[in-house]
């Protein structure tokens, strides 16, 4: 998995009214937790939304007061009006200790039902899983190039080498659901020309 970088300032004062002015002037106040104390600090608001914002998930590699933290997102909360984010926390990560995230999840390949008229249905765009830092992907792929009306990928299936899929495995990822205009596949109509033939070469005799 990526590492961004975004540089943050220490907090001198934590109240409520401290936080308001950092926030008119374009900053959003943070709290860095599992260091072995919890960190204060503010960053700007327009470098915040670029990690936020976004569909991929990354390490956040912060610098304070010369000193260095690599941490995810453990909570992230916005205005109700605005959808500004208005404060977050940071979870710091250590090479040694497992990390539990939620990965996107990424759909690679046709499917054939797709192709035939089935109506695809991804019921997860991420995935919580548990991994050490180091064997972290970027995403989840799922490859969805045999999949055929009627068919799905549940939890259950998906491998990921050093990495532990967290929920119930017996849930569907992504399936192909029919609809009105779907078709039978290729495979299906192969074998229904070959039982077609086997009748009429049966007739003959």
């Amino acid at each position: 998995m990526k590492t961004v970088s975004l540089s943050g300032s220490s907090r001198e004062n934590v109240g409520s009214k401290d936080a308001k002015i950092l926030r008119k002037e374009g900053r959003v106040p943070g709290v860095l937790y599992g260091n072995g104390e919890n960190l204060h600090f503010h960053v700007k608001e327009t470098e915040l939304n670029k990690l936020v914002f976004t569909p991929d998930v990354n390490f956040i590699q912060i610098e304070m007061d010369g000193k260095s933290y690599k941490a995810i997102f453990k909570e992230i909360q916005f205005h109700p009006v605005t959808d500004r984010i208005t404060h977050f926390d940071l979870m710091a990560v250590t090479e040694d200790k497992l990390v539990t995230i939620a990965l996107p999840v990424r759909l690679t390949g046709n499917s054939p039902g797709v192709l035939n008229g089935g109506k695809l249905r991804q019921n997860y765009r991420k995935l919580k899983v548990k991994a050490l830092a180091k064997d972290l992907p970027e995403f989840i792929t799922l490859d969805i190039s045999k999949l055929r009306i009627g068919m799905a990928i549940r939890l259950g299936e998906i491998e990921i080498p050093n990495v532990t899929l967290l929920g119930d495995m017996r849930d569907v990822a992504v399936s192909i659901k029919t609809s009105r205009n779907a078709v039978a596949d290729e495979e299906e109509d192969t074998e229904g020309e070959g039982e077609a033939a086997a009748e009429g070469e049966a007739a003959a005799e």
